[in-house]
């Protein structure tokens, strides 16, 4: 079992059903599903592109990637409907936790001028998205096959009904938030 997934059981759980008083087990908030998406806009004109995305997507997780592909066609950028823009992996249960823990204790202290992941970055929902300028930042990556700077889109799902819940959820979790 993933140390994360202790430390919720463990710490985390018995602590937000204290702070917000809740009463059923079901209503404490929990971490449902972890996105990770990679843009490739030139995926369109590059076939190898895409190829490194997914190698790499697939290193960074550990589960295989999704190709995905334009909904609609837009001129301006050279784009047509169904040409592949980019990779995404949906984690869940223990691949979630392992992910979530590598990215607060390895990935996220990497980063240059590192002051903490902004705390407005909830969506109203108990959701927080999380953009990575550099997948260098992660252990697994392979310099060499990486070709030029390659960002990151993590979207953490909670099933917080708000931002309150889920701040708190995330940052007993151990979520390096900016101090206010």
């Amino acid at each position: 079992m993933a140390r994360l997934m202790e430390k919720y059981r463990e710490d985390v759980f018995p602590q937000l059903v204290k702070e917000f008083d809740l009463k059923n087990p079901m209503q404490v908030p929990r971490i449902t599903k972890i996105t990770c998406n990679i843009g490739v806009g030139e995926a369109s004109r590059n076939a190898k592109l895409l190829e490194s995305a997914m190698e790499q997507m697939a290193n960074i997780t550990a589960q295989k990637p999704v190709i995905r592909k334009a909904r609609k066609s837009i001129a301006a950028f050279k784009l047509r409907e169904g040409m592949p823009v980019g990779v995404k992996v949906t984690l869940r249960r223990e691949r979630m936790y392992e992910f979530l823990e590598r990215l607060i204790n390895i990935a996220l202290p990497r980063v240059r001028d590192f002051r903490g992941v902004s705390v407005s970055a909830f969506d109203g929902r108990g959701n927080y998205t999380l953009g990575v300028r550099d997948i260098l930042i992660f252990p697994e990556v392979d310099y060499q096959k990486v070709e030029g700077t390659v960002g990151m889109n993590i979207t953490i799902t909670t099933s917080a009904p708000s931002d309150d819940q889920a701040r708190a959820l995330l940052a007993g979790l151990g979520m390096p938030f900016q101090r206010r």
